[in-house]
């Protein structure tokens, strides 16, 4: 396997290891003052956790839970489909992908080499979200 190709599937994260993710997530977004949603989901995408912080606007449930799986679906962060988005051309085909969310905020989470599940976090900007994402998919790593 090349150095860029993504990690393989391990054993899906579990509800405890899913809350421990989130709550670094969510730290960064209450230390910056922002209302987010942050979603875990398994290596199939389905949801594991949820938490939603008071004040967060209601678009970004659907959203968090959405980055999440598109990040574990496709086993790269959501932030790469962004960034391919944006140079037009050959890059316009990810809207192809049925589905799944090309917006910075979804990121997997790997633990010893392998891909268990994925973080999605909504309510900021891309960045915003991004960086909460990384904070609790860090937290793994």
């Amino acid at each position: 396997m090349s150095p860029d190709a993504p990690q393989p599937y391990g054993f899906p994260i579990g509800l405890e290891a899913a809350k421990e993710v989130a709550a670094p997530a969510l730290a960064e977004a209450v230390r910056n003052h922002w209302a987010m949603a942050v979603a875990v989901v398994d290596t199939a995408g389905d949801l594991v956790y949820f938490e939603k912080m008071d004040a967060t606007q209601a678009g970004s449930v659907a959203v968090a839970v959405d980055k999440a799986r598109s990040a574990a679906r496709l086993k790269r962060p959501t932030k790469a489909f962004q960034d391919l988005l944006a140079t037009g051309g050959d890059g316009l085909s990810v809207y192809g992908i049925s589905g799944d969310v090309p917006v910075e905020g979804g990121v997997p989470i790997i633990s010893e080499g392998k891909i268990v599940g994925a973080i999605g976090v909504s309510g900021g900007t891309s960045s915003q979200d991004g960086q909460c994402a990384l904070a609790g998919a860090d937290a793994v790593r």
